[in-house]
Order: structure tokens, then sequence, then C-alpha cells
């Protein structure tokens, strides 16, 4: 999974195996590089997106769904009882693994980095999303939000750290490790669909904020009508798994189908909370931030062969936010042209993520800014009360 240790730009891959206790914070001056020079350094072959192979993604990785899905109704109840307790446990993780696969191709598809069709794209991530109980178009547009402001205090839209004087009395009392289990558990069980409901550890807005709600104040008039057909497929798929539970019993469906779904949302909480909480990280308020410098502040993970099954959404985040609209085919060949560009504005963590999971939970409780620093718009995370 990459040895724990936190580094900038590594020069080879025995030094993403140094242990370095040392935070070496990402620079938060402006660039001396363009979005243009970055683009500039990158094949343009990596900017092509190609309808043929987008979907071979989503073949082969239906295709193990599936397989995995007809090993497990064959096959299961012909083991031993014993067994079975071992058997649905594998099934729970490689099933949820590979269906974070397919969330990701539908993410891709809400950045228009699937083809260059937009209405494919469209159909495409409705149906998936759609089939993980994500309302798609609801998501495109508040996730657009958030690539357009990456790292703002203001406006950012997900995972919007708090300044230490907004945090909640009770914040100071969660800061041990039972508590900080309990929290993280809550948080990669819970986190996703109370995002969605209720805009949880989403950016602050003037009422009532809900993925599901045409006329919340995350959308514009023109996005409203798409709203209504993220709820449609929602309700359509729920519906489907409504009589698959007549049909079948809750209790199938649930080993089936809704385990499976858990370890989704856990992943794609614990993803995102990754990419963009660090300790070397910035982020800015509306004096100091900028597109740029906020699209930067993120860092490149390691999980292993998940980044594979996880189409590489995890090491190349980097790029992915520099630019949105390349396939993820590509990216890693675009992350390997822009590091020496980048330079300590690169941030890479080759920890493993169950690891830097509980290191980030311990050490970035809240923002401030440097207390002798002549800077007051830039924020970096925190734990000390």
């Amino acid at each position: 999974m990459g040895a724990g240790g936190r580094m900038c730009v590594p020069a080879a891959k025995n030094e993403q195996k140094k242990s370095n206790s040392a935070i070496q914070r990402m620079p938060y001056s402006k660039p001396p590089f363009t979005v243009g020079d970055l683009k500039k350094a990158i094949p343009p072959h990596c900017f092509q997106r190609s309808l043929v192979r987008s979907f071979s993604y989503v073949v082969f990785d239906l295709l193990f769904v599936c397989l995995f899905y007809y090993i497990a109704t064959s096959y299961f109840h012909l083991l031993p009882p014993s067994l079975r307790y071992v058997a649905w446990p594998v099934y729970w993780i490689v099933q949820g693994c590979v269906s974070t696969g397919v969330w990701v191709i539908a993410h891709e598809c809400g950045h228009h980095a699937f083809s260059d069709y937009q209405w494919v794209d469209d159909t495409v991530g409705l149906v998936l999303h759609s089939a993980l109980l994500v309302p798609y178009f609801s998501w495109k547009y508040s996730h657009r939000r958030h690539h357009s402001n990456t790292g703002s205090m203001e406006r950012d839209e997900v995972f919007v750290p708090k300044p230490k004087s907004k945090l909640g009395w009770y914040s100071k009392y969660l800061n041990n490790p039972p508590a900080r289990v309990a929290t993280l558990l809550f948080t990669l069980t819970l986190g996703w669909p109370l995002y969605l409901a209720f805009n949880v550890s989403g950016r602050p807005y003037s009422r009532f904020a809900c993925h599901y709600d045409p006329y919340g104040p995350i959308y514009n008039d023109r996005e409203r009508l798409q709203i209504f057909l993220s709820d449609a497929g929602v309700l359509a798929a729920a519906y489907v798994l409504y009589h698959v539970a007549l049909a079948k019993g809750l209790t199938w469906l649930i080993c089936v189908y809704g385990v499976p779904l858990l370890i989704v949302n856990g992943f794609l909480v614990l993803i995102t909370y990754l990419q963009h909480t660090h300790p070397a990280l910035p982020h800015y308020d509306s004096s100091e931030w900028d597109w740029l410098r906020g699209a930067l502040a993120t860092v490149d993970r390691d999980y292993g062969v998940l980044n594979k099954i996880f189409h590489n959404i995890t090491d190349t985040h980097v790029a992915h936010h520099l630019f949105s609209t390349m396939p993820h085919y590509h990216a890693m060949e675009a992350t390997k042209a822009i590091k020496p560009i980048l330079k300590q504005y690169y941030q890479f963590d080759g920890t493993s993520f169950y690891k830097a999971m509980w290191r980030e939970a311990r050490e970035c409780v809240y923002v401030e800014p440097d207390e002798n620093s002549k800077v007051k718009g830039v924020f970096w995370y925190k734990n000390k009360f």
C-alpha cells in the first residue's frame, strides 16, 4: 500500500518508502507557472476521449460485478455455515471495491471526461449513479462548484474545514482515540447520505440545502429540471430494490446489495476526505484564494492495488483538479509530465490509506492562520485545544 511518510515530489520509488515525520508544507505563494504551462507539458493525446475505450471500462467493471453476484447467489448457500461467515465478508469487500470503480466512471461522466458527446456522458452517468442511489445531476453540479472553488474557505462545497472559533463546544471531547474511532465509523457509514440529504460537511448556505431539492440554494434555475431527473433516477432504482426485497427478502437484498453499497459510500467519503485533508495543504480565504492555488491544494495518495480498481482517482487527483475533462486512463501519464513543473507544488503521500485516515483524523481538526505569519488569509490544519 505504500510506506508511511509525507513528502512532496518523490524522485524515485525508494524515496516513497522512507518515513518522514516532518511535514513539508506546500508553498502558498502564487506559482511561477500557469495552467497553460502545465497543459503544454502534457502530451496532446492525453486530452483525447475515446468512447470505445471508456465503455470498455464500464463493461469490464460490470462483468466483475455480475461475476461476484453470480458466485455469491449460486454457491454460497452450498458452503458449510462456518465458511459462509468468511465468504460473505469477502464478497462484500470485493463487490464494494469494484462498484466503487463503477462510481468513479459515473464521476468521469459528470466531468464530461467519458466521451466527446455530452448526452452519452449524462446518460451513462445517470444510469450508473442511479443504480448506486446517487442523484447524478444533483451531485454533478455541486461537484462542479467544488472544482471551481477548491481550497476556498467560503465557497468550496465539500469537507470545508472550520476555524477553531467555529467548532462546537463538544469538539475538544472528540479529540481522543475512542471518540475518533466513533467519529470515523459514523462518517464512513453515514457521511455520504447525510451530505446528500442535509449538506453535512458542505459549505454553509443561507437556508436549508439538500441535493434532492430542485429549488434548493445549491442550484440555479437552469439546473432545476435535471435535479428532478436525478430524483426520478434514484426513485426508479429504489422502486426496483423494493420489489427485489419483496421477491427475495430484505436480508437477501442487504447481503447482496446493501453492504457492498455501504462499502462504496465509505470509500467515496474516505477518498474525498484524504484527497483534501492533509497537514501540508493550505486553505485560503477570499483575500488569498485563486483558482490555481486552490486546485493545487490537494494530495495524491497510494491505495496499492485499489488504485487500478478505482481507475486511479486516488493517485492522480492533482492532475484531475487541474484538467477535470481528461479521461482517467491518461491521468498517470499527465501526472508524470507535470510533476517536474509543479515541483514543491505537487503533493504525494505514500502512507497506507488506513494509517493516513487515522493520522489525519487526529491532526487535522480545525484550520487557523499561523500565529506569527503576516499572511492571515492562508489557513493550516491544527489540533491543539
